[in-house]
């Protein structure tokens, strides 16, 4: 299974959908607000969004709704990022409420080789995220630094780093006989 692609592999125009999606669960939600220390209301109690908000209930955190997305986006565009850029524009243009589940797809706006060094190219996405129903709650773009080819196979190809297995006691290798 791929993750990533290269400078080469993008076109502009070509939308990749993630796959799977995610349902987003109150814990989830609850777990993203206090590791950041996001305490509103809205997101952390039950009584106070339905006796006082226009939803009636608990709305996912917007900063975990994009998370999410970004995190779904990465074997299909930046898995093999040298670095994150810039992200251009976040927008939440619908809640996200608890049980909903989240599905993602990106869209390559532009490309271009870099002026400093030739081993790499700057990919311009967005990334559209909506729920179960079809319904598009969040929009971002960004700016993602890719390698190209050449900058791969001198590190090492597809999967660079990987250790390969070495035999011991406990397993003696792919070479070895079995009983």
């Amino acid at each position: 299974m791929q993750f990533g692609r290269s400078y080469e592999e993008f076109e502009v125009g070509a939308t990749y959908k993630h796959w799977p999606g995610k349902t987003v669960t109150e814990f989830d939600d609850h777990m993203f607000c206090l590791l950041t220390m996001n305490h509103h209301p809205l997101h952390l109690d039950t009584h106070y969004a339905e006796e006082t908000t226009q939803f009636g209930k608990n709305v996912v955190v917007g900063n975990y709704v994009y998370s999410i997305l970004l995190g779904m986006s990465v074997p299909d565009i930046s898995g093999k990022a040298i670095a994150n850029l810039e992200i251009e524009s976040l927008r939440h243009v619908a809640p996200t409420f608890h049980g909903d589940t989240l599905y993602g797809e990106t869209t390559v706006l532009d490309k271009w080789e870099s002026t400093s060094k030739d081993d790499r190219g700057v990919v311009h996405v967005e990334t559209i995220g909506y729920n179960q129903d079809g319904k598009v709650v969040c929009i971002f773009r960004r700016k993602v630094m890719v390698p190209k080819d050449n900058y791969l196979e001198a590190r090492g190809g597809e999967q660079p780093g990987r250790p390969t297995p070495q035999p011991d006691k406990n397993w003696p290798g792919p070479d070895a006989k079995a009983d």
